[in-house]
């Protein structure tokens, strides 16, 4: 399970309308890289940066069919936490519950096709509660 000790990494790859194409999340933790998958990305592709700003967490856990699954939905929530904030960043704007101030934008690239936003997110300041790997290991061990 993620832990709330690193940064995650975001590229955004939007078309010249500013919709998405596609998105890739990474958070290092543990020595390990944990990606959030590719149900999130399929989900955005073709809506707008005000679309994604409007998106809600429980509505995307039924609709992307995690409601039994713990730690898929801990990824989302990183997921989708990252990916706000690197869009009002990128905007230059405030919403309620997105911190666009963790963002720390790399780069953005304007090609004939596409327009490339690479970002570093820091950690969220609230997460959900969820028992950290070790934790867990020694629980379900005793079980």
């Amino acid at each position: 399970m993620p832990c709330s000790d690193s940064s995650s990494g975001l590229n955004i790859r939007l078309d010249l309308n500013e919709h998405f194409v596609k998105f890739d999340f990474a958070k290092i933790t543990c020595s390990s890289e944990i990606g959030g998958g590719k149900k999130l990305s399929e989900f955005c592709v073709g809506k707008s940066l005000e679309e994604v700003l409007d998106l809600d967490f429980r509505m995307l856990v039924t609709v992307l069919g995690l409601n039994d699954d713990e730690e898929s939905q801990f990824i989302l929530y990183m997921e989708l936490d990252a990916l706000k904030a690197a869009v009002a960043q990128y905007l230059g704007v405030e919403r309620d519950g997105v911190d666009p101030y963790r963002c720390k934008i790399s780069s953005v690239e304007h090609g004939d096709e596409f327009i490339d936003i690479a970002l570093v997110i820091l950690p969220p300041k609230e997460l959900p509660k969820i028992l950290p790997c070790s934790l867990k290991d020694r629980i379900d061990n005793k079980g």
